[in-house]
């Protein structure tokens, strides 16, 4: 910025003769440094405050538009002042060639600013574009390693073991029932399959998929288990990650004792905002025989819905409960 005002201050010398005895080249060049730092530190703020309040991404065109009306209000007020003092108690010009000055300084001044400011908000908008980049192959990378994690939950060998276990005492006690279990196990390898690739799903369409899930956990766990259902009709048609619902039911399964003496009763309704999860909170004593948490369920929902939403998953913790409120997307 010093050199840059050094220079702006040779071309006004070149395009408006000064013939005043008090005047001095020394004097313009201070000035137009100092007008060139006032100028180029105000518009830093100006650009940093709009990054706060219009983001680049996503408001390209209207944030070059007020950018570059506010800037060139502001350069102008910085060069008329300044230059209308220097005039009035230093420079000492006839009033005719004063106006002339504050023409051409404020011409050759908003011309530089925009010129360097160009240079800066085009660094910016590039890093604010290759930061996005990043992300979303971040998010790619999370997003491929919680579809690894569903896909494993669901064909991990205590998950199989344990539904092959049921059916075989069924086979012998409930032919009907058994071949019920068969089609609703079915269901759900085929949801696991056929939504791999998908970043989103209908609510509805977790819902049916679930509906088939919390079957095969009633089998298993009779009446120690409920789970009932108060879902928006609203609601069912925006979306969630895929196999968010059938985690957190997972999880409550997962981390809580369930019994004759301590049923588990899980609770799934929606508003128009939020999917909800809730349920009694009865924490399983953890052996050194029992399969360990890894702990990134959560952690994956989080930054899955993060990518498309900016409303945070909602996690509520007390004695007695536990719950889990999960932003419903729109997708357009």
């Amino acid at each position: 910025m010093f050199i840059t005002g050094i220079l702006i201050s040779f071309v006004m010398k070149s395009m408006v003769p000064f013939d005043s005895p008090n005047h001095y080249f020394i004097n313009d060049m201070i000035i137009s440094i100092l007008i060139t730092f006032i100028i180029w530190e105000g518009s830093l703020r100006i650009d940093n405050l709009l990054n706060k309040k219009i983001p680049w991404l996503g408001n390209t065109a209207k944030r070059i538009t007020i950018q570059f009306f506010i800037t060139l209000i502001f350069s102008s007020l910085v060069i008329y002042f300044p230059m209308l003092t220097f005039n009035k108690f230093v420079c000492f010009l006839p009033p005719e060639k004063q106006n002339i000055l504050i023409v051409i300084s404020l011409v050759i001044g908003v011309l530089f600013s925009f010129i360097i400011l160009t240079i800066e908000i085009s660094s910016q908008f590039f890093k604010s574009w290759k930061k996005s980049l990043v992300e979303v192959e971040k998010y790619k990378a999370e997003s491929i390693q919680a579809q690894f994690q569903n896909l494993k939950d669901q064909v991990n060998p205590h998950f199989l073991f344990n539904n092959l276990s049921v059916l075989s005492s069924l086979v012998y006690k409930d032919q009907d029932k058994a071949v019920d279990f068969i089609n609703q196990l079915s269901k759900v390898y085929r949801y696991v399959l056929d939504n791999q690739e998908n970043e989103l799903v209908t609510l509805q369409k977790e819902l049916t998929f679930i509906e088939s899930y919390v079957y095969l956990l009633k089998i298993r766990f009779d009446i120690n288990l409920e789970v009932a259902f108060s879902i928006d009709e609203t609601s069912k048609s925006k979306c969630i990650p895929p196999m968010c619902l059938q985690l957190l039911v997972e999880n409550c399964i997962k981390h809580n004792e369930i019994s004759e003496e301590n049923h588990l009763n899980i609770f799934i309704s929606s508003t128009s905002d939020y999917l909800t999860i809730h349920n009694n909170l009865q924490e399983r004593i953890v052996d050194i025989t029992a399969e360990k948490s890894s702990k990134t369920g959560l952690k994956n929902i989080i930054h899955r819905i993060a990518h498309f939403s900016d409303k945070e998953v909602v996690i509520t913790k007390t004695n007695v409960s536990f719950e889990v409120k999960i932003p419903l997307l729109i997708v357009h």
